[in-house]
């Protein structure tokens, strides 16, 4: 059998890191397996289902890399199949209609809740032959009355559910448009789902939508009902603790594979390995091995594992995400090398690449001013002939490389009968703006002549216009 999932968000709120999770399972296993994911967006509730919230969907997979080989579906370009199968099924038998009004339900409920009994339709309409004027039926499945719908689920174990305790499910309303659940059964049943991946809130759901599929002379698929994620406290998660558009991890400077290493790992584990790759991902993953508990968002986790993947990941890669985050400090640039040499400088400095393009803006425009404290200490009056002796060894080098920079640095502390730490630092906050940065020898050589020459010039400006202070 030939593996196949599916991702089926509905387009009706955020794509957020519990869905996502759902999707890497489900695309994982179909990897793993050597087998096809499809995409398909769940938009038949039209009153909240929103373009913009379709487009989420798209740009958050395709940044987290989640290639579908089938999709985008969509179930309102659907319609007609959906309403083919339902006559089929009235015809069958298998459905029928209901001329039940709201008031006669309400009625029914209110009645059962006084008798303390399990609020459900009791079936009224099951045998009903003739139309009733003036109303508009829905559509009902024929649950069957007796007998049991087993749910072997791959993380929870085996799950009974008495058929008897199902009532008939409404699978088109009255103006005629199919119901969710009805949906995703013709849905998974057409194209071939193999393996339904998907939190256990829908559990109660399935089955429902085993018996559906039953009657369409269609086997069901293999359900794995995975656990919700839990903020730090235990409590449903929620803005506070993480549950936001995916997108805005993007924007805050994580990256992809790190998140995606993060979610795995909330409820799942391979041994005691933290760090893991996409193809070690895939390689070791098994929905059976899914935990049953529910799994607590840790966002110090997610900013460690951020770091490691950054230390590890292709400086092209880093670079092109730093071009991202630079666009959004309103700063540009389309050198290569620099955003691939500042990449590679900072990779071990910085936990985000938001924080990467923060740290970094001084290699990429003029300092727009010295960090207070820091020219205070080091662009002082005792700091001039420093600066000046460095600049004049800088201005004669032939070879902008970091080792003859070093070298030059080297020969002015000699010079001046100073240790490194005394040159180096009012160096770097002349040509940096602040105290910290990369090695001074390798700063300098990102940084370039074009631009170092004319800042040491500048602070020692600032330091004869009396600015600096000792």
């Amino acid at each position: 059998m030939k593996v196949v999932t599916r991702f089926a968000p509905s387009p009706t709120g955020l794509l957020h890191i519990g869905g996502v999770r759902t999707a890497l399972f489900s695309w994982l296993y179909a990897r793993h397996h050597g087998g096809r994911f499809i995409l398909r967006i769940e938009d038949t509730d039209r009153e909240r289902s929103t373009d913009a919230a379709v487009q989420v969907i798209l740009d958050g997979m395709r940044w987290l890399g989640l290639g579908a080989d089938e999709g985008p579906y969509y179930q309102t370009r659907r319609y007609d199949r959906y309403r083919a199968v339902l006559a089929g099924m009235l015809d069958a038998g298998t459905a029928y209609r209901c001329y039940c009004t709201k008031a006669e339900l309400e009625e029914m409920r209110a009645q059962q809740i006084a008798a303390k009994q399990k609020p459900r339709y009791d079936g009224r309409c099951r045998d009903r032959r003739e139309p009733r004027p003036g109303v508009e039926p829905v559509i009902r499945f024929r649950n069957p009355l007796d007998g049991e719908a087993v749910v072997d689920d791959q993380v929870h174990g085996r799950v009974v559910f008495q058929n008897a305790e199902l009532d008939d499910l409404i699978i088109a309303r009255s103006d005629g448009n199919p119901t969710y659940n009805f949906c995703v059964v013709v849905d998974d049943m057409d194209m071939g789902v193999t393996h339904v991946i998907r939190g256990d809130d829908h559990l109660n759901n399935t089955p429902r939508q085993m018996n559906m599929l039953r009657a369409l002379n269609a086997e069901p698929p293999v359900y794995a009902h995975v656990p919700m994620i839990l903020g730090s406290d235990g409590a449903k998660l929620s803005k506070r603790h993480g549950a936001v558009s995916v997108l805005q991890y993007q924007e805050e400077g994580y990256l992809a594979d790190a998140l995606l290493n993060y979610l795995v790992r909330l409820g799942w584990s391979h041994g005691d390995q933290e760090v893991f790759s996409r193809a070690e991902m895939i390689a070791a993953f098994d929905i059976r091995d899914v935990n049953k508990a529910a799994a607590a968002f840790n966002g110090e986790k997610l900013l460690w594992l951020n770091q490691q993947h950054i230390m590890k990941a292709p400086v092209a890669d880093l670079a092109s995400a730093l071009r991202e985050q630079l666009a959004r400090l309103g700063v540009a640039s389309d050198d290569q090398a620099l955003l691939e040499g500042v990449a590679n400088a900072q990779r071990e400095r910085c936990k985000t690449l938001k924080e990467m393009a923060q740290n970094s803006l001084y290699f990429f425009r003029d300092v727009q001013g010295y960090d207070a404290k820091a020219a205070g200490k080091n662009l002082t009056a005792a700091a001039a002939p420093v600066l000046q002796a460095v600049s004049r060894r800088l201005a004669e080098l032939a070879d902008w490389s970091a080792a003859m920079l070093h070298a030059a640095i080297d020969a002015a502390a000699l010079e001046l009968g100073l240790n490194l730490g005394k040159v180096a630092q009012p160096l770097r906050v002349a040509v940096t703006g602040g105290a910290v940065s990369p090695p001074i020898d390798q700063t300098l050589a990102l940084l370039g002549r074009e631009r170092v020459l004319p800042r040491l010039a500048r602070a020692l400006q600032y330091i004869s216009d009396g600015l600096g202070h000792d």
